[in-house]
């Protein structure tokens, strides 16, 4: 067999089913093989953002590594951004990035780039294989680097004469490390902590730490020791709803959050890092937490939070707490759309374990208080910051969910038009994904960030943030891309055109003017 044969092979028997995708002339033996062995589910995306935002969104949902296919080192380069926000996610991707056939690469031809160098930028683990007898073997590598937890990017080069050259053999899967163990030291020093701190201590919950196994876990410490809760602002991925703790994540805002950290003592990691502003603002520290806060981590981001968490139960022989009803769910609201009126609609009319991809910004910054007695349901959060990953996000998602769960995409008009060629994905594979587009027309975060900062907008600048002239239109751009869509400009609207989507089983887009 050849080597991009093996290759496909190698990943099928990883457990590797599913390949996002947008292929080039590097990539297609490895295309004939995918489509000449049976198994791999395809996804084609039509610009490579959107393909690497699938991945992240599938690995959150279904917890196991796709495969992507990007076309050499342009192709790795448009992908980056939400490579970028996978990483901080630390989602589990094997990242295919075709190359120059090894002997080609030293004429320099137009396409070759040092994808080596791009691929390292976002990467856990990068390799490029040499020869066709070695693929299976490197792939099975990469599968394994993916998979170590809590995840990371595995990026796996792929010059087009390995793929074509005959000599492959496929490799079995390989053992996937287990995380580092529980330091003990770490669970009594945070025991004595609890123990004396009360109301003064802060855990900071974060990666595997805010789903629901560990919220349990965490309810009982903090009704045992009277210590407070937050998740991570950048958490990506919390489990909400009935059932699971009312969490609320560290502010966005440099002042808001130096306010909410400022009467703990001590704060306790568990799987986050420690909580620093999302950029430097002048007059501000870059700490949100008081100098004099002590810091103790529990566990790192690499390990895995279950096992300390319960260590510490048992050392401060916390009782069983049943988590409390979050009381009855908010009915939808009506008139004028607003935040608080849109959070609420949501949490009303969702569907049991619908998945909500946000990518509202900072027109959803205040929606969590409004949907802690929605059912339950995962929420995803843009992790890194890169905006663009709401639609592609969304759509991974829901093909990791089997298409059995509803994706609620609340959707920031200015980031939208990073990645909207995922809703012609989205028709193609008929996902059951509702996409809100928050209309304002405008770039709003950064009217605030230009507060934040101290600078004053004029015309020109405020000319960079406007987005209303010409008018985007959203209904159309979503028919133009097979889906279809309407626009609502009350809560009223936006509730019956919500409550039909969830009734279809396909893709639809809700332009909501705010």
């Amino acid at each position: 067999m050849n080597g991009a044969h093996s290759l496909v092979k190698t990943l099928l028997a990883a457990g590797v089913d599913t390949c996002f995708a947008n292929p080039g002339t590097s990539e297609m033996h490895f295309v004939a093989a995918l489509d000449q062995i049976p198994g791999m589910r395809c996804v084609l995306g039509l610009q490579e953002n959107v393909v690497t935002g699938m991945a992240d969104g599938y690995y959150r949902i279904a917890r196991k590594p796709a495969c992507t296919l990007l076309h050499c080192g342009p192709g790795l380069a448009n992908g980056l951004a939400n490579l970028h926000n996978a990483r901080r996610a630390r989602s589990g991707i094997v990242n295919i990035v075709g190359d120059q056939a090894t002997y080609h690469r030293p004429f320099d031809a137009p396409l070759t780039a040092d994808t080596d160098g791009l691929a390292r930028a976002v990467s856990g683990w990068v390799h490029t294989s040499t020869h066709s007898a070695d693929l299976g073997q490197d792939a099975a590598m990469a599968v394994r680097a993916a998979s170590t937890f809590p995840g990371q990017i595995a990026s796996l080069i792929l010059p087009a004469n390995v793929s074509w050259d005959e000599g492959g053999v496929v490799a079995q899967p390989l053992a996937v490390p287990t995380p580092p163990a529980v330091d003990g030291h770490a669970v009594d020093n945070v025991a004595k902590v609890l123990r004396q701190a009360g109301g003064k201590a802060l855990i900071l919950l974060s990666g595997a730490a805010v789903f629901a196994p560990a919220q349990a876990l965490v309810w009982r410490l903090a009704q045992a020791s009277g210590a407070a809760v937050l998740a991570e602002y950048g958490a990506s991925h919390l489990q909400r709803g009935r059932g699971r703790m009312a969490l609320e994540r560290v502010p966005y805002g440099m002042e808001a959050a130096i306010k909410t950290l400022a009467r703990f003592e001590h704060i306790i990691l568990v799987g986050a890092k420690p909580p620093v502003g999302f950029f430097a603002y002048p007059g501000l520290p870059s700490t949100q937490y008081p100098d004099s806060a002590q810091l103790h981590v529990l566990t790192r981001p690499e390990q895995e939070p279950l096992t300390a968490l319960q260590a510490l139960a048992d050392a401060l022989q916390a009782p069983q707490a049943a988590i409390p009803d979050a009381g009855p769910r908010p009915e939808a609201a009506t008139g004028a759309p607003t935040p608080e009126g849109l959070a609420r609609t949501v949490a009303a009319l969702m569907p049991e374990g619908a998945i909500v991809s946000d990518e509202s910004i900072s027109y959803g910054r205040g929606f969590y208080p409004h949907t802690h007695a929605a059912p339950a349901h995962d929420w995803l959060h843009l992790a890194g910051g890169a905006i663009g990953d709401g639609m592609p996000v969304a759509t991974g998602a829901a093909i990791g969910a089997g298409k059995q769960r509803r994706v609620i995409n609340l959707q920031a008009d200015g980031s939208a038009m990073y990645s909207l060629q995922s809703l012609w994905t989205q028709a193609r594979e008929q996902l059951p994904v509702t996409t809100i587009v928050l209309n304002n027309s405008r770039y709003n975060i950064l009217i605030g960030e230009y507060k934040g900062v101290g600078a004053t907008p004029g015309a020109t600048a405020m000319q960079m943030l406007d987005l209303g002239n010409p008018s985007i239109g959203w209904v159309k751009l979503a028919e133009g891309m097979g889906v279809e869509a309407a626009r609502a400009t009350s809560m009223e609207e936006c509730a019956r055109l919500m409550q039909a989507s969830f009734a279809q089983p396909g893709p639809f887009l809700i332009e909501l003017i705010i």
